[in-house]
């Protein structure tokens, strides 16, 4: 572009008070009132952010930096103190976990059941211990999250503060002409310094606008991790119940045991007989799925082994995880995706998956699990329980394996492709291969990874929270499974 042809940039100063910026090139001329559209852009933006997303932050007691130094070594130090004893409850876990299965290996005796029961007790009696230590460490960590809550709400208000100031000074500014300004600096050089102060003004806006959607995205995430936190205290609580109720009916078994064979050996092999499910029961038996429905198992285990048979992942596993007993009773409700879903993580592919598949996303037929009371998003969908932005992922690998094109999250062959494909990528990664070799001389190496998987599918990044309280017992109950799936064999 040659010189004559670059736009020219001049002020008219008019008497009346106002600014309009010229800018005139070869073909036209164009008039930009500059101040009053400033003016009238920071009345949008202030508008927007102390009335729309206004955000109430809470009175603060201020203290001392020695005195939040204190309390920070503090909570340090307790944090210190509850992983000292989880990491010893865990390690008495394993090796009662070791008895048992020793126990198991010596074969089906009076006293080898016995034992077994009295170390069953001792497990899940440890394992509650356990949780009562996972709950202290969660309420810290809930006060921690409340903590940066409100260092991010005070942080907001401050930039609140910045922004009013600014755009008072551009009111400040457009009362003024360039003429009034001039006459007002007695030297040229303040003149200018006036007008990069305005510009100041406006860059002071942007950051301040900036400061104030960063923060708000920080303050979004806080609260959705509270939410999480909040949600697990309730998940581990539910599963200390369901263990107090595992010890009072292994007990009942113990004595129900010892009343029929009186400790006579012959007796309890004559009981042991009559206990065993022939093949016709066990295919007849009622399987419930994870995500709601029913079937038998005979007909689960058909499909389990559909998906083993494309994965390489155990149909027991596959089963264990998408029984709904594994949930230890917990309701994952039905609702809409409109209230429950993540409305950009989720929402857009769980629309186009639903017109491809021709179903009224709004139908009962798609309702999704429910978020929970604490704002954490919810939106799992059909027997596997997938959010919709993990079901996109499996999406192609699920129509391979079923030749359902697209599958369906509420199809029940699609639902445990699925299963088996995720939990086949969950045992091959580096977090689950590195805690099954940590641990692999007190329990062995499969039951890990198995383990890992299953706590992963259940609780994605917080995992190491589950892998006993959900995990566990998940590979606990593929393995009465693999003893029922033998006896359909034979049969």
């Amino acid at each position: 572009m040659s010189f004559t042809n670059r736009p020219r940039v001049t002020a008219d100063i008019k008497t009346g008070g106002k600014q309009t910026v010229f800018v005139s090139s070869k073909y036209k001329e164009i008039r930009i009132p500059f101040f009053p559209i400033l003016k009238y852009a920071g009345l949008a933006l202030i508008f927007i952010f102390f009335f729309v997303g206004s955000v109430n932050a809470p009175q603060t007691i201020s203290v001392s930096a020695q005195e939040a130094n204190n309390q920070a070594q503090s909570s340090q130090n307790e944090r210190a103190e509850l992983e000292r004893q989880l990491a010893e409850y865990e390690k008495q876990i394993e090796e009662t976990q070791k008895t048992i299965d020793t126990y198991k290996k010596q074969g089906n005796t009076l006293k080898n059941e016995i034992a077994t029961l009295n170390a069953k007790i001792n497990k899940t009696n440890l394992q509650i211990q356990a949780i009562n230590v996972n709950l202290s460490k969660l309420n810290e960590d809930i006060t921690d999250t409340q903590k940066q809550i409100n260092r991010t709400e005070n942080k907001i208000d401050t930039h609140k503060e910045a922004l009013a100031e600014a755009v008072q000074s551009v009111y400040e500014t457009d009362n003024q002409n360039l003429m009034t300004i001039l006459l007002a600096n007695d030297k040229l050089s303040d003149f200018f310094g006036t007008l990069n102060d305005i510009v100041l003004v406006q860059d002071n806006l942007r950051i301040s606008l900036e400061n104030i959607t960063k923060l708000r995205g920080d303050l979004l995430e806080q609260k959705q991790q509270l939410s999480l936190e909040k949600e697990d205290v309730e998940n581990l609580r539910a599963m200390q119940q369901a263990q107090k109720r595992q010890v009072q009916s292994t007990q009942s078994s113990k004595n129900q045991i010892l009343k029929e064979t009186q400790g006579k050996e012959s007796e309890y092999q004559k009981a042991l007989v009559k206990t065993q499910a022939s093949a016709a029961q066990i295919r007849a038996r009622i399987f419930e799925l994870l995500g709601g429905g029913e079937l038998t198992f005979e007909k689960a285990y058909n499909y389990a082994k559909l998906a083993e048979s494309a994965t390489g992942v155990r149909a027991a596993l596959i089963l264990a995880i998408l029984d709904r007993e594994s949930l230890l009773g917990k309701n994952v409700g039905r609702c809409s995706y409109e209230t429950a879903m993540h409305p950009t993580r989720d929402v857009p592919y769980f629309l186009d998956m639903t017109q491809r598949l021709g179903i009224d996303p709004k139908s009962d037929f798609a309702k999704v699990s429910c978020a929970n009371q604490h704002g954490a998003y919810g939106g799992a969908m059909g027997p596997a329980q997938f959010i919709p932005s993990t079901w996109k992922i499996y999406e192609s690998t699920i129509s391979k394996i079923t030749g359902n094109n697209p599958p369906s999250p509420w199809n029940n062959s699609d639902a445990f492709a699925a299963t088996g494909a995720y939990i086949r990528d969950l045992l091959s990664s580096a977090s689950c291969k590195t805690y099954a070799d940590t641990n692999k001389n007190i329990v062995d190496y499969q039951t890990l990874l198995e383990r890992c998987a299953a706590a992963k599918y259940y609780a994605g990044g917080n995992w190491y929270t589950y892998r006993f309280w959900y995990g566990d017992p998940v590979v606990q109950k593929a393995n009465q499974f693999e003893d029922d799936i033998a006896v359909l064999k034979k049969g």
